[in-house]
């Protein structure tokens, strides 16, 4: 990533953005582009930002709710370099392309689903090798297409499914980077030298909720929703309905309360930064 970004806006109406990043940091780019959005769907309903050449953009759920926190519907879409195989295949030929959609609720928390297209996130599988614990069967396929559960040997992941995980992934491929004109599949088909550098291009979007509907009674509704799927009978061997968002809201009101565990290969990797960089790691505890 470079450090000092000429972050342009190439094209703009009205409603529409192209932003090329030129290898920011994601959140930098990402976090102005979805204000500007939000500003633009305040005037005219609507606000979407494709985002060309970035660097990872962390959860992009987080942009999501920037666009529900002013009463709107988010939408955060992003794709990189082919990492997952395409449902019948055992080699790498799409992105696990996430999608984040947010919607403001009133009693209860903004409801969010941000997920990956593929079973489980490149993060779980790194998470595992820090901890050092195996992944479960159906996870990834190896560097011979084979499955596996060592996530040191997980090469290529595997679509959530089949074949709707991999075609969700192939066509937010067109939505984000075919609308950059910076196609991140097509070279790697092709056999291109710059398939293997990492960038990624995305799309941000905003909806004004009250340009088609009244906002407090879209709130009521999205908690009414919510009270019904929690009301449901649970499944055998389950004893909770979870709405999306739930389980990660839970677990960030744990942390913030008792702190963050860190895996021993997590901390490794953090005290080899603080001696290269000569950053103090903070206290224990702290």
């Amino acid at each position: 990533m470079k450090p000092r970004p000429n972050i342009r806006v190439e094209k703009e109406t009205a409603a529409t953005l192209l932003i090329d990043a030129d290898y920011a940091p994601g959140p930098v780019v990402t976090v102005p582009a979805m204000q500007q959005t939000i500003r633009k769907a305040r005037q005219v309903g609507i606000g979407w930002a494709v985002i060309r050449n970035t660097l990872h953009q962390g959860a992009m759920g987080y942009y999501g709710l920037m666009a529900a926190k002013e009463g709107m519907a988010g939408i955060a879409i992003v794709c990189n370099p082919p990492n997952m195989a395409p449902h019948g295949a055992r080699a790498a030929g799409v992105h696990n392309s996430p999608i984040a959609i947010c919607v403001p609720g009133k009693r209860h928390r903004h409801l969010m689903l941000d997920m990956a297209t593929s079973v489980a996130a490149q993060g779980k599988l790194d998470v595992a090798k820090d901890k050092g614990i195996q992944i479960p069967l159906g996870w990834a396929l190896d560097k011979a297409g084979r499955p596996t559960t060592d996530p040191k040997s997980a090469a290529v992941l595997i679509p959530a499914g089949g074949g709707k995980g991999s075609g969700l992934a192939m066509l937010f491929e067109c939505l984000t980077s075919l609308f950059a004109g910076n196609p991140l599949l097509v070279p790697a088909f092709e056999g291109k030298p710059n398939a293997q550098v990492h960038r990624q291009n995305s799309v941000v979007a905003a909806v004004d909720i009250a340009m088609f509907t009244d906002l407090e009674s879209y709130k009521a509704n999205v908690d009414a929703i919510v009270d019904g799927i929690k009301a449901l009978p649970p499944a055998d061997g389950v004893t909770e309905v979870f709405v999306p968002g739930e389980p990660e809201n839970r677990v960030h009101e744990e942390r913030a309360a008792h702190g963050i565990p860190l895996p021993p290969g997590t901390l490794q990797k953090l005290k080899a930064a603080s001696e290269r960089f000569g950053v103090p790691m903070p206290e224990q505890g702290a």
